[in-house]
């Protein structure tokens, strides 16, 4: 079975700050906001300050029609996180 995705970033930053960064890196993907953090408390997500601002720890998540399949945390390193969730989909769509 092979699986349709979508890639999706949430981040608690300002949703002035998300589209400057969307623009700035030339995202491929959508970046959903979560200033007011009602998704990062409701999937218990891992956060941390920096500078007295509360953000959202890297992590990627795979859900299938709602369901929670997998969650890759910690990611380190960041620049491999990509090709591990698109091997573990490769495999699992197998």
């Amino acid at each position: 079975m092979r699986f349709a995705t979508e890639v999706f970033g949430v981040s608690a930053q300002p949703l002035e700050d998300q589209q400057e960064a969307k623009n700035r890196l030339a995202l491929p993907f959508e970046l959903l906001n979560d200033s007011s953090f009602a998704l990062t408390k409701a999937l218990r997500l891992p956060t941390f300050e920096y500078n007295g601002v509360k953000l959202i720890k890297r992590l990627a998540i795979i859900a299938v029609d709602g369901i929670i399949r997998k969650v890759f945390y910690p990611v380190f390193p960041p620049d491999r996180n990509a090709e591990e969730v698109i091997n573990w989909l490769n495999n699992e769509s197998a």
